[in-house]
């Protein structure tokens, strides 16, 4: 198959490259030549902004096209339309965030989605990103019909992530010592190796497959001690955990998801870490061994300078004061806050 990939470079883009490459495909990219632009150097490459530049395509042919850079409906719409008459198959990578209701647990591909407040056409993605998302599903749904392929997927990890909301658990398992690990045993997350999410778009591509899907794993939402359980087995530490409550965190204006990876305290969000995926499931999605992913991910993060500059995970002397100030903790009348 010839595939054009809109993006390519950054995280998920650059394994959908690499698994097109590994199945035998033709891939051309189109992005602005901004992110990593020394990756991929045997590949075509043009070059321009997907808001303005398609002109660029001029009459080539694909197979299939796979968007991985899409969040303004306005700019997804001039892809569709300029690429209707030019490919097959459309791929639009979106976001679980589209659903209306977080808090809903199990959530599938029929539960209402989100929209922008009457009367607002903003572009703000960090405000309205669910919104924007869903109304980009909708261009290209319009353009590709049934050759229009939808893929919701939930926190994308592995190497390469430039988010740093999964990679910060091994890196901090690594190191060892007291580590902070927010609320009690038992609560839940849902995540994918952007390899596995890579390999499984492109065997849908090649049988044409159309539809919305969404896309996290594993195939039941992973308990948190089972994630640090692998983390501490792959590095060899031996890391001690100390749960430390929600209020406490939340007192102390900890920001969840940010300072702390994946936490998503209450129930407010909690049906984004329980989506169910049994769609994909049927349509073959499958899953690598945590242990991979978690090694794997690690000797990534191990590779970066002592200098970079984290993007999400706390501080470690901020920790350090935290677990200080938890293991420390007596109200007036002597009695250790719960």
């Amino acid at each position: 198959m010839d595939i054009l990939v809109l993006g390519g470079t950054r995280f998920l883009g650059r394994h959908i490259v690499e698994a097109a490459r590994e199945h035998g495909h033709k891939v051309t990219l189109f992005n602005r030549g901004v992110s990593n632009p020394e990756l991929f150097p045997d590949l075509e490459k043009i070059h321009g902004n997907r808001a303005e530049d398609l002109d660029l395509f001029g009459s080539r042919k694909w197979d299939a096209v796979i968007d991985t850079s899409g969040y303004v409906p306005r700019v997804v719409r001039k892809s569709v339309m300029k690429l209707q008459n030019l490919a097959d198959h459309y791929t639009f990578i979106s976001s679980i965030s589209v659903y209306a209701n977080p808090s809903q647990p199990n959530l599938t591909e029929e539960s209402p989605l989100e929209k922008p407040p009457d009367g607002v056409e903003s572009e703000d993605i960090e405000q309205y990103y669910g919104a924007l998302k869903v109304l980009c599903e909708d261009e290209v749904t319009t353009g590709f019909g049934y050759s229009a392929l939808i893929v919701r997927a939930g926190l994308i990890v592995g190497p390469h992530d430039p988010t740093d909301r999964f990679t910060y658990w091994p890196w901090r398992i690594d190191i060892g010592g007291d580590v902070l690990v927010p609320g009690q045993p038992g609560w839940k997350t849902q995540f994918i190796d952007a390899r596995d999410l890579a390999d499984w778009i492109i065997r849908l591509i090649e049988k044409g497959q159309g539809g919305t899907f969404n896309a996290t794993g594993p195939e039941q939402p992973l308990p948190i001690e089972r994630l640090l359980e692998i983390c501490e087995k792959v590095s060899g530490t031996d890391a001690g955990i100390t749960w430390v409550s929600e209020d406490f965190l939340l007192k102390n204006n900890i920001q969840p998801w940010m300072e702390l990876p994946l936490w998503l305290p209450g129930e407010s969000h909690q049906g984004l870490q329980s989506a169910s995926i049994e769609q994909a499931l049927a349509q073959g999605l499958a899953f690598r061994s945590l242990e991979s992913t978690v090694r794997d991910t690690l000797v990534w993060a191990r590779s970066r300078p002592p200098e970079y500059q984290w993007r999400a995970g706390m501080p470690l002397d901020k920790e350090a004061e935290l677990l200080h100030q938890w293991h420390t903790r007596t109200e007036v009348s002597g009695q250790v806050e719960e």
